[in-house]
């Protein structure tokens, strides 16, 4: 086991192996491109504790980001303290290796021990029961949030896709694809694999941001933070060509987005949008179901949507089929007499 330092983690392979084969609810928000992005933009002050190890071909992160309130009060978590999408315990080995590193950080906080905040958790599964069989001995845990995120099987290829809809959905979508096609709507599918690639997209995605219903509100990825965020996760997604952008045009300008990165074979979406000029024509719909097509094409497994509870987030309903409920805790070292 080793620790990472900070200047080595961009585009670490271990940490991208660690992220994609640990059974999480949601690989994607734990690679380093959302983390390092997310760090990077919203808590670029904090110090990040990292451990890698592996063995043969299989690899586990501890991934830790340190919150100083005093001397006597430090917290460690997730980098993503947000949303708590991530987990910071990737791999087969990350609970021992968590329990091999208790030692470093009694000596690095005493006489103090400080919190750890561990996101990511499905109930039921052995990350938690490994948690609980290793630290219980010497750990209080307390439930910190829980949320529930969705996900829809691109099993069975667009078709398939569509037969886990309901019958008013797919007709839905059947009828305003046909009307599209009428009125000269087209799509264009984009992989960036380079930073000017990236930004390139990005700056026509913010253009139709700009006019869509959250950017008159100033409320959507046009404003920052998000608009950071998201420019340095494009950024980072193109090497690797993990990307996964289409816009929807009309006479060549364009008229909405879609927007979302691959974690392996599974899509997990961004963002979307459309002009208000459009609102009538269903393109936020179209664009998930060229989407869709897109993925299939591509041979994708799973498309994840994010977390299914929230404001404005009903809609998600109608394409997923999965509920995937996480949970974060909180462990306290028990205190001794």
């Amino acid at each position: 086991m080793e620790r990472i330092p900070f200047h080595d983690l961009e585009g670490h392979k271990g940490w991208q192996q660690a992220a994609l084969h640990s059974g999480q609810a949601d690989p994607f928000c734990c690679l380093p491109a959302w983390q390092l992005s997310f760090h990077e933009v919203f808590a670029p002050e904090r110090r990040l504790l990292v451990w890698h190890e592996s063995q043969h071909t299989t690899h586990s992160m501890v991934v830790l980001a340190e919150q100083v309130f005093a001397a006597d009060s430090v917290l460690l978590t997730p980098i993503d303290t947000l949303w708590f999408f991530s987990s910071p315990l990737l791999g087969l080995h990350a609970v021992d290796m968590l329990a091999h590193v208790m030692d470093e950080l009694a000596a690095r906080y005493a006489p103090f021990f400080p919190r750890i905040v561990l996101s990511g958790l499905q109930s039921g599964s052995l990350l938690p029961q490994r948690l609980l069989r290793t630290f219980s001995h010497r750990f209080d845990f307390f439930m910190h949030s829980e949320s529930v995120q969705c996900a829809a099987s691109l099993g069975g290829g667009l078709d398939g896709f569509l037969s886990r809809r309901s019958a008013n959905h797919r007709a839905k979508l059947s009828k305003g694809r046909r009307r599209a096609q009428q009125r000269g709507i087209e799509y264009e599918r984009h992989i960036p694999a380079t930073e000017a690639e990236a930004q390139a997209v990005f700056a026509r995605m913010l253009t139709v941001e700009n006019k869509s219903w959250k950017g008159v509100g100033q409320c959507g990825m046009a404003e920052e933070p998000a608009r950071s965020f998201y420019d340095a996760m494009l950024r980072r997604l193109a090497p690797a060509r993990g990307a996964r952008i289409m816009f929807a045009t009309y006479e060549g300008r364009d008229v909405g987005f879609i927007f979302g990165g691959m974690a392996g074979d599974v899509y997990r979406g961004q963002q979307f949008s459309y002009d208000l000029e459009w609102k009538d024509a269903g393109i936020g719909n179209l664009l998930q179901l060229e989407q869709v097509a897109w993925l299939c094409e591509q041979e994708a497994s799973r498309y994840d949507m994010g977390p299914l509870t929230g404001p404005r987030m009903g809609y998600k309903a109608h394409w997923t089929e999965r509920q995937l409920p996480i949970q974060t805790w909180l462990m306290v070292k028990k205190q001794r007499d």
